[in-house]
């Protein structure tokens, strides 16, 4: 009786801690609030089954307890029982799913006129690079990258001239406006996460991967790190500021100093 007791209060304690709980997600403030949702659903599809499955052994526990004069039946095998669990079973595991797969979708369809913005991660710091008045990123190669290319860019690609660079500073985004944020790393695998965009990605050696969002508010907002890189791991963060499309522009005109034109001829 104490064993079935302690499980129905372990059950009803979850649900209590979670209606409770001091703990809540940041706003969001980016298009992904699809994130949320998701993560949601499969929560309260998970905490269905465990309350269910706690409350059915508190069940068991307390109806089929030891009683004198009672034995217990040895019931090797039940195929209508196992095809119950398998029925039960796959649509749980589908009803998770099917919600992510909607919103995996969307995650990686990038809008038409989303701008490109490239986002470097190395040990251990964040560097950025903005396009600058022709609208487009030039290219890159690794192999170029050195103390004084740490972004590794093509000084033959015209495109790239007016590439606005920034290492180790903030990250300027205008808001409402789609950003597709490709994700280079020079050294080991790191992680671009923002918590309240609720969109973060790897950024493996050797490739490009990336991820796309829409700032929703102005303001600032920290960038960490999501994945263990090094000793220095715990202090690689940046933050983001959001800001209106004027205010943005200025300072994107106050920052043709920061092309890779100008800094160029200075590594060379």
């Amino acid at each position: 009786m104490a064993v079935a007791l302690i499980l129905v209060l372990i059950a009803a304690g979850s649900v209590a801690f979670h209606l409770v709980s001091p703990w809540w997600w940041t706003p969001i403030a980016s298009n992904w609030g699809y994130i949320d949702s998701t993560i949601i659903i499969t929560f309260w599809i998970t905490g269905a089954v465990f309350v269910a499955i706690v409350l059915f052994t508190a069940y068991c526990v307390y109806r089929f307890r030891h009683q004198p004069g009672r034995q217990a039946h040895y019931e090797p095998e039940s195929k209508r029982l196992e095809m119950w669990l398998t029925i039960v079973t796959g649509v749980g595991v589908a009803a998770m799913l099917t919600p992510g797969l909607f919103v995996w979708g969307q995650f990686i369809t990038v809008p038409e006129d989303a701008t490109d913005i490239e986002i470097l991660g190395q040990q251990w710091q964040w560097s950025f690079r903005l396009p600058g008045p022709d609208g487009q990123l030039g290219l890159t190669d690794t192999r170029l990258v050195s103390p004084d290319n740490p972004l590794g860019l093509s000084r033959e690609d015209p495109k790239a001239q007016d590439d606005v660079i920034v290492e180790g500073g903030e990250l300027r985004l205008p808001v409402g406006k789609p950003i597709k944020a490709l994700l280079r790393s020079v050294d080991v695998i790191h992680n671009f996460y923002v918590p309240e965009m609720r969109a973060k990605m790897d950024l493996v050696p050797g490739q490009v991967s990336y991820i796309w969002f829409t700032p929703t508010r102005t303001g600032t907002f920290e960038i960490l790190c999501a994945e263990l890189c090094g000793v220095g791991h715990s202090h690689m963060r940046g933050t983001v500021v959001v800001q209106e499309q004027s205010d943005y522009q200025a300072w994107l005109q106050d920052q043709q100093a920061r092309s890779f034109a100008r800094l160029a001829p200075a590594a060379q």
